[in-house]
């Protein structure tokens, strides 16, 4: 693929570290969602809501096709996915072509915004009302931290982009964390306040959604559109996507991450989206437990942010990536090891994926900065972001196989350390030194 390249003259300090400022603020703005919505509040009340609306065999049936009203929130979230992974390559060749991204930005925040927030009116039988704004939320999500991450190389220096991404993930969670306690305090004490628990539940989900669009207007004010860099037009969604990793195979070294990337993410999303299965079927551990193990993994994921991209700084970004997988391994085998019926040491293990989890999914992202070619930034994170999202079904897989075989959730959950184990060792593999020069970016003086 040609590209024509307009080198934009480097901004100032001040200015860079104000868009650097502003840009913190797009986590702050969109984490919410993440936590309190697909976490911890959506799931079980949109499948209260499919469960009221199925017939005498428990199935809804959504444009006809009977659906299993446990499965419908599962379903849902895998359409969005597939929404995603259409929508962003075609999104992110047009950011990288016109130079207009931050409009795109706003365009995907204030659609997932306006989605979430209108999941108030998610009330009786509709399902179906539910589950469309769970499609459209969740993809535009995906569109909008795609474009959000690719605005990192543009705004960070080569040797400042592990602490700036590192920053970004802390400010996320630390958002997270801040409205999980409000929406907790509501959601307990709902009858205090004089409300139902089912309105308390539409109450959290449409401040979530207020909750982003309001800060979404500290980056949009803050960062800037840099000038077009290519003149292709852009392809349809799949082809697009084809066209990107085609143009990567000219990067074979970039290719190499992201496939390590892929496995290693894949674990981590799997531990995420598993734990709470193990804690509740395994260990017999209660809802409110639960959520209390959420809630610390969001608070200690902000100093584990910060003091990765600390040691990023003192050793590179690979090495303590390298490092992070290791202790992912150690946590999940002492959590085969978590007697039943103790929440002490179930909070024990969410402490251990607390810190590592924040500080390798940030040196992740800015690692990866380094490997894209100069104004291929939102075409290249599109790819990325299929990676983080759109990929991550082989780990659920597994889980489900190993405990359909085993019977044992304990055998399901350290199944889980093959990803991290292969995920270590195809990051060991790639020479990142080489792989940035042949992106054709400076090689910072640790990497």
């Amino acid at each position: 693929m040609g590209t024509d390249t307009v080198r934009t003259p480097p901004a100032g300090g001040a200015e860079l570290r104000r868009e650097q400022r502003g840009w913190y603020f797009y986590d702050w703005a969109c984490s919410v969602y993440s936590t309190s919505v697909l976490t911890v509040f959506l799931g079980p009340y949109l499948t209260s809501v499919a469960e009221s609306a199925a017939d005498a065999d428990g199935y809804v049936h959504p444009l006809g096709i009977p659906v299993r009203a446990g499965s419908f929130f599962a379903y849902s979230v895998s359409l969005s996915v597939i929404v995603a992974v259409l929508v962003m390559p075609l999104v992110g060749a047009a950011a990288d072509r016109t130079g207009r991204k931050k409009p795109l930005l706003a365009a995907a925040a204030y659609t997932g915004a306006g989605a979430t927030t209108a999941m108030f009116f998610l009330a009786g039988d509709r399902y179906l009302l539910g589950g469309a704004l769970l499609v459209v939320a969740n993809a535009a999500q995906s569109v909008a931290m795609m474009l959000y991450n690719s605005y990192l190389p543009q705004i960070a220096p080569p040797e400042q982009r592990d602490a700036v991404s590192s920053r970004g993930w802390a400010f996320g969670y630390a958002a997270g964390s801040l409205v999980l306690v409000a929406n907790l305090v509501l959601y307990t004490g709902h009858e205090r306040f004089g409300v139902s628990e089912s309105t308390a539940v539409r109450i959290c989900l449409a401040s979530a959604g207020l909750w982003w669009g309001a800060f979404a207007l500290v980056p949009l004010t803050r960062l800037r559109d840099r000038a077009a860099s290519r003149r292709e037009a852009a392809l349809p969604g799949f082809r697009q996507l084809a066209a990107t990793i085609r143009d990567m195979r000219r990067h074979p070294l970039t290719l190499a991450f992201l496939l390590a990337y892929l496995v290693y993410n894949d674990g981590v999303q799997t531990v995420i989206s598993q734990a709470s299965v193990y804690g509740s079927r395994e260990l017999g551990l209660g809802q409110s437990t639960l959520i209390g193990a959420v809630l610390l993994v969001q608070v200690l994921a902000v100093a584990g942010a910060l003091a990765m991209g600390r040691l990023a700084h003192t050793y590179g970004a690979k090495r303590t990536i390298l490092g992070s997988l290791v202790a992912w391994t150690l946590t999940l085998a002492a959590g085969y090891f978590l007697p039943a019926g103790a929440p002490l040491w179930f909070f024990v293990l969410a402490g251990g994926i607390g810190l590592v989890l924040g500080g390798s999914q940030a040196l992740s992202r800015s690692l990866f900065s380094h490997l894209v070619p100069p104004g291929k930034e939102a075409e290249y994170f599109s790819a990325y972001e299929v990676s983080d999202r759109g990929m991550s079904w082989l780990g659920p897989l597994l889980f489900g196989l190993t405990y359909q075989v085993t019977g044992s959730y304990r055998d399901a959950i350290i199944s889980l350390v093959a990803f991290f184990v292969l995920g270590f060792v195809l990051l060991a593999r790639v020479p990142v030194r080489r792989a940035i020069e042949e992106a054709g970016n400076p090689v910072p003086d640790r990497i």
